[in-house]
């Protein structure tokens, strides 16, 4: 089964005032982190690396050599995700779709979600909610909402290929706009499975979450590429 990883990597960043993507954590750009977790997984053969628009003809430096291709995002994350799905191998079985803004994922992760798109054709590794959640209205709760139904959804998610290409292109025709891949999936009456999410696998977002993956690799509690997986070249 030949399995493709689009990474997408084509974001502004404007709440952080900068593409997120490009900056450093622990020295290291975090982009590259996803890339590599792609890239050294052993179910991935093809990794695609959605960049913006401006920067396709040329990639920063610490991406030659490491076995991708790159493709020009487009003007939303759907519309980037689509194009990087569009960019994939036209043989591949599964495509796994991975934000750059979650650096810290892990091999265990990735191999769930493989597995488990394999099987069903649709999967994402999600995290329970464990806050009490509330519905306002206004700035008045209304209810108090029943978290044993609810999940925190994460990337990757894997896709049987003729199925995300399908919605995309669906997509793509309605001007769909969608806050991640299996949403596409779910409003087509397709069935989507969780798995295990990893609570390490955070959203970098805003300045504080950037403090907060600092943190992490400040800790010890994750570990950069380097000592993961080998040497990863001059950044």
């Amino acid at each position: 089964m030949k399995v493709a990883a689009v990474v997408v990597a084509a974001g502004k960043g404007e709440r952080l005032g900068s593409p997120k993507q490009f900056l450093l954590l622990g020295g290291i750009p975090q982009l590259l982190w996803s890339v590599r977790a792609m890239v050294e997984h052993p179910s991935v053969g093809e990794v695609v690396v959605v960049l913006p628009a401006g920067m396709v003809e040329s990639p920063p430096e610490w991406l030659v050599g490491v076995g991708v291709r790159c493709c020009a995002g487009g003007g939303t994350r759907r519309e980037s995700a689509g194009r990087g799905v569009d960019a994939v191998s036209a043989d591949s079985d599964l495509v796994l779709i991975h934000d750059a803004a979650r650096p810290f994922v892990t091999a265990a992760v990735i191999e769930r979600v493989v597995a488990a798109a394999a099987d069903e054709g649709a999967a994402l590794p999600v995290l329970p909610v464990v806050d009490t959640i509330k519905r306002l209205e206004s700035g008045t709760v209304l209810e108090t909402v029943d978290r044993s139904r609810l999940a925190r959804a994460q990337t990757p998610q894997g896709f049987r290929a003729r199925l995300i290409r399908e919605v995309h292109a669906w997509a793509e025709r309605t001007s769909r706009a969608a806050s991640d891949d299996a949403a596409l999936c779910e409003v087509q009456g397709y069935r989507v499975v969780a798995v295990a999410g990893d609570p390490h696998n955070v959203k970098i977002t805003t300045a504080e979450d950037l403090a907060l993956a600092e943190w992490l690799i400040d800790s010890g509690r994750v570990r950069p590429p380097a000592e993961r997986n080998g040497p990863i070249g001059s950044v």
